[in-house]
């Protein structure tokens, strides 16, 4: 499967230290900056196919987030306020002033902590399928059965999980999905060798239990910093978040460009990567 390869080419490994973490870093490519931020259940192998493409024109930098994928696993900082200083500790170490950032799920979160806390570095922000705590219909969204997991944790439920961690990850996979065999097994035995790993269900769950943090730290960056200025494509799968993530983001940000990957659950590069990377890759080029 695409989806677990490396990106190949001209991308490199690096194990950064930033921010009191290491996080593993691919790296490739040349001209512009780009970061790809992943989410739950992936690493940042997930962007394989649209890193190789933005690398024939740009830098491409695609971390595995903290204590998720093969990057260490402190006790703590999963709020994503630190997790945004995260990247900055990466752009920083690689000489990156500036970037652009494009985000999936978990991934958006830390995105915004990032350009909210470090609006001059992010020259355009693409966020895909999930909301972003505190922000809009946040309250709303949490009651939505389906997410009965970001209230999961805690060391009960890593007993439950021990050992399954591929049944676990398979309800993510199958629920949010519009066709859950577009999340192929490779993929799926790929993560979750991953996520089976020492100590990396329970960062997982450290990334949800942070969302309360997460909300109130949000709040406090949008009444302080009020609504980001830099151009913001909202991206939602058809079958999952669609237009909701672009009326989500307008409560954050003052220029939404709205999108929806045709034919696609949550899991946009897995279900339509080619509609995804088309999209990405055109917002990335306009002239804003």
């Amino acid at each position: 499967a695409d989806s677990v390869k490396e990106p190949g080419g001209s991308f490199k490994i690096e194990e950064i230290a930033a921010n009191n973490t290491t996080l593993h870093v691919r790296v490739g490519g040349s001209g512009p900056a780009v970061v790809l931020l992943h989410g739950y259940a992936e690493t940042g192998d997930m962007w394989a196919p649209l890193a190789a493409k933005l690398a024939e024109n740009r830098t491409v930098v695609v971390p595995d987030l903290r204590g998720l994928g093969l990057s260490s696993r402190p006790a703590g900082g999963y709020d994503k306020k630190t997790q945004g200083g995260d990247v900055a500790g990466v752009l920083d170490a690689l000489h990156i002033e500036q970037a652009d950032v494009v985000a999936h799920d978990i991934g958006n979160m830390v995105g915004y902590a990032f350009a909210a806390e470090y609006p001059g570095r992010v020259k355009r922000f693409v966020l895909i399928d999930a909301p972003v705590p505190g922000i809009g219909p946040w309250e709303e969204i949490l009651k939505n059965p389906l997410l009965w997991h970001f209230r999961f944790g805690g060391p009960d439920m890593e007993r439950l999980v021990a050992g399954r961690e591929r049944i676990y990850l398979d309800r993510f996979w199958n629920e949010f999905s519009a066709d859950p065999a577009k999340f192929d097994e490779a993929s799926r035995a790929h993560y979750a060798a991953l996520y089976a790993m020492p100590g990396a269900m329970h960062a997982g769950f450290s990334q949800f239990a942070a969302f309360d943090q997460d909300a109130i730290d949000n709040k406090a960056f949008l009444e302080k910093g009020g609504k980001l200025t830099m151009p913001v494509l909202a991206l939602g799968g058809e079958k999952s978040f669609g237009t909701m993530m672009a009326t989500v983001m307008r409560f954050a940000a003052a220029d939404v460009t709205e999108g929806v990957v045709p034919k696609s659950g949550h899991w946009v590069m897995e279900e339509n990567p080619e509609a995804t990377i088309a999209m990405v890759s055109a917002f990335l080029a306009k002239e804003h």
